[in-house]
């Protein structure tokens, strides 16, 4: 007997997983640990004039599937008004069976607006309708949605030179218990030989002091990182969609920026050298005040240049890198246990097939004190799909310790995001229900809840220890 679409036990195929969700994972809060949600609009709990804003905006990707049905680019990121823009995505929409897109739109749809019509052409006017009504009325804005989701703790992402303004005012508020803390993302300064870099240098002058030699720079992310930290940072993330190493000295180092600032450019082999040194250092700075420290590996930015010069970045021209992983990564994790100063770090990439690799090279440096302390991170991006959640759980399973997994989070600029995390619980309990269903896994509820509570909330409150 067919189920319901979406009904009460989607995903959910055995008695095992029903109870394990329903009892165990459903209520549990939720801590996002790394997304790209706007604190300025959590602070002023922004209220979205219609769907299409809440909905469309920044979703690159919703566009990337517009595009391939041959949509206009009017009605994805050019100038067409917001219903031409919703409708035109409502009749994508039904196309989109086996994408998460699918799932997740009509999840979206239920959870926060009670709507359980499917969304097409047909049903597009009144649904929009009834959307933007909920949406001007009360319980609608950002901090709302946040509230409703039951998340605890949101960490923004956050550029070194940020002076994090929204997040002191946001400590203020009186009816928001939520933390939302910073997140330190240092990708333009590593960046040596892009346009941002010498802009980004400016940037971080006006926050503090010049930059004007290697040891200046290092001295201004020390304070930078140090004033996150007082702000209640305790996650940094870097964008590596190479992963390179190198082993170098601090003279060499000093005199490839010394070439940067003077020409504007270094070679690949300094630039690598650079790159290399400064991880190492700021790997040391997070190791000092108990930071994890997150690595996405392996993405492939702006392929179509065409685009990129009409869009700007992010506009969803990005893919899957491919390349060496095994060797760089390893290399960085072991120069810093070599110098003692190791920090929880949590590896991501792109590329699934660099799975197993990842998997196995964080069994090469936990150490004891620290459950977990090098996590092989949940499916991202393009993989945090059905497909791509389970083969990540149970490539961690094979290779390490399933039941010391940090779980999901949203990686995603929309507040509706948050059922991604229901998507992700539901799974979850499926692969133990199954186990339990094929005898791989004892039918002991005290073991099994215990797991999926720790993997959905409590491993990352005690990995992460976010200050009170």
């Amino acid at each position: 007997m067919a189920k319901t679409f979406l009904g009460k036990n989607f995903l959910l195929n055995s008695d095992t997983a029903k109870e394990l969700y329903h009892q165990y994972a459903k209520e549990l809060p939720i801590i996002d640990y790394h997304c790209h949600l706007s604190p300025q609009e959590i602070y002023e709990n922004k209220k979205f004039r219609n769907i299409t804003e809440a909905w469309l905006g920044g979703d690159h990707y919703k566009w990337r599937v517009m595009r391939a049905c041959g949509v206009d680019e009017e009605l994805i990121t050019g100038g067409a008004g917001d219903y031409d823009k919703f409708l035109a995505w409502a009749k994508v929409v039904p196309q989109l069976l086996g994408n998460p897109l699918y799932h997740w739109t009509h999840l979206e749809l239920q959870r926060f607006f009670g709507i359980d019509e499917l969304l097409n052409e047909r049903t597009a006017p009144a649904i929009w309708e009834r959307v933007n009504a909920l949406l001007q009325g009360e319980g609608f804005g950002a901090r709302d949605l946040i509230k409703k989701s039951k998340v605890t703790v949101v960490c923004t992402t956050d550029d070194p030179a940020d002076s994090l303004e929204y997040h002191f005012k946001i400590k203020e508020l009186e009816d928001f218990d939520t933390k939302v803390l910073p997140s330190f993302r240092p990708d333009k300064f590593l960046e040596i030989n892009r346009d941002t870099f010498k802009p980004w240098l400016s940037k971080l002058e006006a926050a503090g002091k010049a930059v004007d030699s290697y040891g200046a720079l290092l001295e201004a992310l020390r304070e930078r990182i140090e004033f996150f930290h007082q702000a209640g940072g305790r996650v940094s993330d870097h964008a590596l969609d190479t992963m390179e190493y190198q082993e170098t000295t601090l003279r060499e180092v000093e005199a490839i920026f010394d070439k940067a600032l003077k020409k504007g450019s270094v070679t690949p082999a300094e630039e690598r050298k650079y790159k290399s040194y400064t991880m190492r250092f700021l790997g040391r700075e997070y190791a000092e005040r108990g930071w994890a420290m997150q690595l996405h590996i392996h993405a492939l930015r702006n392929t179509n240049s065409a685009m990129l010069k009409r869009l700007g970045p992010d506009t969803g021209y990005d893919a899957i890198n491919d390349g060496p992983v095994a060797a760089a990564l390893a290399g960085l994790l072991n120069a810093l246990e070599r110098d003692g100063a190791l920090p929880k770090t949590i590896l991501y990439s792109l590329n699934p097939n660099d799975y197993p690799a990842l998997a196995s090279i964080t069994g090469c440096f936990q150490s004891g004190g620290v459950p977990g302390k090098i996590q092989f991170g949940t499916a991202w991006w393009f993989n945090d799909n059905k497909d791509g959640m389970i083969e990540q759980m149970k490539t961690l399973a094979n290779l390490g310790v399933l039941g010391q997994f940090i779980g999901m989070l949203t990686d995603s600029r929309s507040f509706l995001s948050y059922t991604r995390h229901e998507y992700f619980r539901r799974l979850l309990c499926d692969v133990l229900g199954d186990w339990v269903e094929r005898g791989e896994a004892p039918k002991d509820f005290e073991l099994l809840s215990t797991m999926v509570t720790d993997i959905c909330h409590d491993n990352a409150k005690r990995y992460f220890a976010f200050p009170e």
